[in-house]
């Protein structure tokens, strides 16, 4: 990737202008400005990245502004409510988050927005998910996925473009597995792992009784809560649901994440473009789950989880609940009745 596509990056994915040039302390404000505007430049681009650079440009000298007239905060107005956006939350591999808040009394949430607007099919996608849970899944599970506020087209003027946006609630207290590995390098007991894995289960046979298949069960979009021991799955953006039967019959997982798409994360049936099944999201959470395991693993659960991530989908477990109740009784086997486990995860990670 070239400086030039670097900046255009940057000035797409910022939705304030805190968010490129930081606080407005002056001096290194100016000098972020000045270095992004020589790179986009209209006049200093000659190859295909013209246009591009064009639009990045526009969007630069837009946020310029508002940050020198004291960073007023945008605002999104759809026909149901008014956002008012607040600072970057997170950048994922197709969508950037942002934090939001809307109504009286004012409630925070997130806005996603995809950085290239040939993505907002994923969008479309992942609100589509959760409205299919919603609609069709058993309201008591509700809390194991994230609820969807709002879905819309947003036109961007200063970056000439359309992308769909879905605002979601945020969550507050929870961590991604992704942050549980890095800050536990050496593994967790088994015992804590457990209660992750059957939350985890839960979630899945919510989602496949509704009629959904995630097909992105990774790390990062696992969020437990420590102290409650909750867990939700976000980002429905790679989903299969049910009802998209009519019109996509392939029921293939849409894209694949691309850090992973050289590893084991993703089952065979993934990779190779064919059907995803419900046995796709076991393999895939089999591999977030062993992954946490510190050694020695026991050799019942290691002998369970070889099972739920084998190549063949068809010999793989393919119902949730009935494979909940086969872990319970590999748990029990190993450590007896079922007793709450404190956990907690270091300040440092929080």
């Amino acid at each position: 990737m070239t400086q030039l596509d670097d900046a255009i990056q940057l000035i797409e994915a910022a939705r304030t202008p805190a968010d490129l040039f930081g606080p407005p302390d002056g001096d290194s404000a100016s000098r972020r400005y000045h270095l992004l505007a020589r790179l986009t430049h209209p006049d200093t681009v000659r190859d295909g990245r013209a246009a591009a650079a064009a639009r990045a440009f526009a969007r630069l000298t837009a946020l310029w502004s508002q940050a020198r007239q004291g960073g007023s905060p945008a605002t999104i107005t759809t026909r149901r409510r008014s956002y008012v956006l607040g600072p970057r939350f997170a950048t994922g591999e197709i969508a950037g988050l942002y934090r939001v808040r809307y109504g009286h009394p004012e409630t925070a949430a997130l806005l996603k927005l995809p950085r290239d607007p040939a993505h907002s099919d994923l969008l479309a996608r992942e609100a589509t998910a959760l409205a299919q849970l919603v609609q069709d899944g058993d309201a008591r599970f509700r809390p194991y996925a994230p609820r969807l506020i709002e879905t819309f087209r947003h036109r961007d003027a200063a970056a000439g473009m359309t992308r769909q946006a879905n605002v979601i609630e945020l969550l507050g207290g929870f961590f991604s597995l992704a942050e549980v590995r890095a800050a536990h390098p050496d593994g967790l007991d088994p015992r804590d792992v457990a209660w992750m894995w059957r939350r985890l289960l839960v979630a899945l046979g919510y989602a496949h009784r509704a009629g959904v298949i995630h097909g992105a069960v990774l790390p990062e979009h696992v969020l437990i809560h420590p102290a409650d021991h909750g867990l939700v799955l976000v980002d429905w953006c790679c989903s299969v649901p049910g009802c998209y039967a009519a019109t996509d019959p392939t029921g293939r997982v849409p894209v694949v994440v691309g850090r992973y798409a050289g590893s084991d994360r993703y089952p065979p049936e993934v990779l190779e473009g064919r059907r995803a099944s419900p046995a796709t999201d076991i393999y895939m959470a089999t591999r977030c789950m062993t992954e946490l395991l510190g050694q020695p693993v026991p050799r019942p659960l290691l002998m369970f989880a070889r099972g739920c991530a084998l190549a063949a989908p068809s010999r793989r477990p393919a119902d949730a609940w009935r494979l909940l109740g086969e872990l319970d009784d590999v748990l029990e086997r190993l450590y007896g009745a079922r007793r709450f486990r404190p956990f907690a995860m270091p300040a440092k990670a929080g």
